[in-house]
C-alpha cells in the first residue's frame, strides 16, 4: 500500500486495484480507518479526533493529489 503522504506518526495511503468507492486510508498507530475522498466522509474504521483533524485539513488541500493517486493506482 503505497504512501501518499506522511504527516508526523500519520500516513496517508492507497492500495492498488482496491474496491469503489474511491477512499484513502489513515494509518496512526493501531488505528485504520477509510475515508471517501468525495466528500471525506468516514468509509471504514477509527481515529482519534487530533489525527483525523490533521489529515482532513491535509485532504481538502489536496482533494486533486488524493484523486490523482486513485486514478493511477486504479485504473
Amino acid at each position: 500500500m503505497p504512501t501518499i503522504v506522511k504527516l508526523g506518526n500519520i500516513a496517508i495511503r492507497m492500495f492498488a486495484n482496491d474496491h469503489n468507492p474511491p477512499h484513502f486510508h489513515i494509518v496512526s498507530g493501531d488505528r485504520q480507518m477509510a475515508v471517501l475522498i468525495s466528500d471525506f466522509s468516514p468509509l471504514a474504521g477509527s481515529m482519534d479526533r487530533k489525527s483525523l483533524a490533521i489529515t482532513l485539513e491535509w485532504a481538502a488541500q489536496n482533494k486533486e493529489t488524493l484523486n490523482d493517486e486513485w486514478q493511477r493506482l486504479n485504473p
